[in-house]
């Protein structure tokens, strides 16, 4: 958890050099300690009132190398976590009582996550699915009202009511952003992935099979705290520039003065096993790769 903020709070710190020399304030970085914390990687978070929902990713930190462990269950987190920074306080609660299909999707590592208002957004995700009896990337989107949850959880109350899903195909996605221009969301590059992970590759072992978005995908999404509606837009296609997956994207005001967002860097290469060295810049009309990056 400490390596997460601090890697956030550089991220900013290094923004603050790039674009806005020099910075009109200073940022130290004092890491915190909450006992019992343990670690957490690739989850998804919402906030509310000062307290963060955990949910999803690994206990066991990066995935093992061989296919029998590589994403094995017992290291899938299947709790949701609330914790007070402040305070430095932790609850946790099961996924359990959760209905098969959200719990499935919510244990699940690299979802893409937005938080609108009170209500987080969890898309995909690569997991271990009992009801497929195999790996899949999830076509799901669920919906969390994070301050109703947050609250259950600290009392101690039922929380099953704050949860809806919705199944996509189009969503299907793990390693992937999830960002929003205006009313607009953008499903970011990732990959929908599914069998076990064999680093020797697809035609070895259990086998597996890998498929790169190639995309930004585009959709509104309109939740009246009952019913969520999405209209799929047009998708941005680019085999090359959006092959990518496990990266950064980060909000910005782009030099034209629109609200935009960047994909920093990101793996892999289709003719080398190297991140890329361009950035894609992003605003509500279009993209446009920053070779100069």
């Amino acid at each position: 958890m400490t390596k997460k903020i601090t890697t956030t709070i550089t991220s900013i710190f290094i923004n603050l050099i790039v674009f806005a020399q020099p910075a009109p304030f200073n940022i130290s970085i004092q890491p915190i300690t909450i006992k019992g914390l343990g670690g957490l990687q690739s989850f998804a978070f919402g906030q509310y009132d000062g307290l963060w929902l955990l949910l999803g990713g690994r206990q066991d930190g990066l995935h093992r190398k061989q296919p029998f462990a590589a994403f094995d269950r017992p290291g899938a987190n299947k709790q949701l976590m609330v914790i007070d920074p402040v305070k430095k306080q932790k609850w946790a609660i099961s996924l359990a009582s959760l209905p098969t299909a959200i719990r499935e999707q919510l244990s699940s590592s690299n979802m893409q996550f937005f938080q609108q208002g009170d209500y987080l957004y969890c898309v995909g995700g690569y997991g271990y699915s009992a009801t497929a009896d195999e790996h899949i990337t999830y076509g799901k989107l669920t919906a969390i009202k994070v301050s109703s949850v947050i609250k259950a959880i600290v009392k101690g109350r039922k929380f099953t009511a704050f949860f809806r899903q919705i199944t996509d195909t189009s969503f299907a996605v793990t390693g992937g952003k999830l960002v929003k221009i205006n009313d607009t969301y953008h499903l970011v590059g990732g990959q929908k992935f599914t069998g076990r992970y064999n680093p020797i590759g697809p035609d070895h072992g259990p086998g597996f099979e890998q498929q790169y978005t190639n995309a930004i995908r585009r959709f509104t999404l309109l939740d009246n705290g009952s019913a969520i509606t999405i209209q799929h837009l047009s998708t941005y296609n680019d085999s090359v520039n959006l092959h990518r997956r496990d990266n950064n994207v980060v909000p910005q005001i782009l030099a034209n003065r629109a609200e935009g967002f960047t994909s920093f860097s990101g793996v892999f290469q289709q003719s080398a096993d190297l991140p890329f060295l361009t950035c894609v810049n992003v605003d509500s009309v279009g993209y446009c790769v920053g070779r100069s990056f």
